[in-house]
């Protein structure tokens, strides 16, 4: 395996950084009303116990930089106020940062921006997002009618537009469906693993036994304790203790999910409800910090964050885009596909994730679309998503990219692995992804 030497990386990408600690919480799935928490009350919920089980106090801490697609109106730039909840300090600048489903890979990318330049020693930096309580909106026309009768000046002007006024006219307009529609494309994004699906020939079974396996190894993994420091227990303002994710369905089969209509193309699509990732809320926390920050805190690093590469292509295939990321990131580093021991590739829908891995198998893809000489090669499954992914626990947009990452690097640890990547695909046909190496593999 080609090494990766600290000194040169210095050199080249300046200051090391580590990834020291981080929580999440457990994500929730999303049934249909608010949930107990807002975006800020979930970063606070995995914040407390991250700074709780830390030897510097939390004012040490010095950028703070959190990744949330739906923020709320009385929790503008909630970056700031969850830092101010948990106690960083007035002093500690805080900022949102916004691009979609990468915005909490997006948070550890800008973190590690500053302590890599200099800038910054240590920086809290993750992904928050209640989708529960993505807002309900008014319809233009609505908006256009209020606006109008605000301004009339007469009784007579008034009377003749509540004579217009019908009921169908207020039915509330779903902010979260509107999102998650690629305003270029004019696709919705299941729509999009739908094209995905057709292009690389991904199967109904194939995608459906894919969902059962996410729901499987989450379930190992809440059964072995192996999410027990990742994820401490949320406690909600009315007293209910949420101990993990609750959507995992660990007696899913290939049979019972090939009950469930398909949701976009009916009646052929292979993306139904059984085989997508889960509405939900929830956040993750990272600390991240210098050389310097770990030896003056006496931290022990549990990553070092070796590279990242974000790539672009066409909406329609937005899916496709972590094997573009990837191919960047793998060429610069050149590094090898089986060259990496684990990957974390978050599971928007499985079709999505089984067309990414079919598209690095498939060597005219390879060339056409990222100018490779030959096929990236055959990724195996058996170091993807070890512990499950959104299919089973949830994809809360804001926090995912951050909980991928995190998550990469426990696993790293527990399996005594090297190196990995964490890489997603963005609405808007865009994609992050992330290499990281544990410090202590091979000593």
């Amino acid at each position: 395996m080609p090494a990766i030497d600290n000194a040169s990386d210095k050199a080249r990408d300046g200051r090391a950084v580590y990834l020291v600690d981080g929580t999440r919480t457990p994500f929730l799935k999303v049934r249909g009303k608010p949930g107990p928490f807002t975006p800020v009350d979930l970063a606070v919920q995995c914040g407390r116990p991250l700074l709780l089980r830390q030897r510097f106090a939390p004012r040490a801490i010095d950028q703070v930089v959190l990744g949330c697609v739906n923020v709320l109106g009385t929790e503008m730039n909630p970056a700031r106020v969850a830092a101010l909840r948990l106690g960083l300090g007035e002093a500690v600048p805080a900022f949102t940062v916004q691009i979609n489903c990468g915005s909490g890979m997006q948070s550890i990318d800008t973190a590690w921006g500053l302590i890599r330049n200099g800038e910054r020693e240590l920086v809290l930096a993750g992904g928050a997002e209640s989708l529960s309580h993505a807002p309900l909106q008014l319809h233009p026309r609505a908006v256009s009618w209020l606006a109008e009768l605000r301004q009339a000046r007469t009784l007579k002007e008034r009377a003749k537009l509540l004579g217009r006024l019908r009921p169908g006219l207020f039915k509330p307009v779903v902010a979260l469906q509107q999102g998650l529609t690629d305003p270029v494309a004019g696709l919705n994004m299941g729509e999009t693993a739908e094209v995905l699906a057709h292009l690389f020939r991904v199967t109904r079974e194939e995608a459906d036994t894919y969902a059962v396996e996410s729901h499987q190894r989450l379930a190992r993994a809440h059964e072995e304790g192996f999410l027990a420091q990742e994820v401490p227990p949320a406690i909600a303002p009315d007293g209910t203790l949420y101990a993990q994710d609750d959507g995992v369905r660990p007696d899913s089969s290939p049979q019972s999910l090939a009950r469930l209509r398909p949701v976009f193309e009916r009646p052929y699509g292979q993306v139904t409800a059984g085989n997508s990732s889960q509405v939900s809320d929830g956040a993750s926390w990272v600390l991240l910090a210098s050389d310097t920050a770990v030896q003056r805190h006496g931290l022990k690093p549990l990553a070092r964050l070796v590279d990242s590469h974000w790539a672009g292509l066409d909406p329609e295939i937005m899916g496709l885009a972590p094997v573009a990321a990837v191919a960047g990131l793998l060429r610069r580093r050149e590094l090898a596909l089986d060259a990496i021991d684990l990957w974390e590739l978050n599971e928007a829908f499985a079709a999505q994730v089984l067309a990414c891995l079919k598209a690095m198998a498939d060597a005219d893809f390879c060339r056409q679309a990222l100018g490779l000489e030959q096929a990236l090669g055959q990724l195996d499954r058996r170091r993807l998503n070890i512990d499950g992914g959104a299919i089973s626990l949830g994809h809360p947009v804001g926090a995912s990219g951050t909980r991928i990452v995190l998550h990469l690097a426990y696993a790293l640890r527990r399996t005594e692995q090297r190196l990995g990547i964490a890489t997603q695909c963005i609405g808007g046909g865009q994609s992050g992804a992330l290499l990281i190496e544990n410090p202590e593999a091979g000593r």
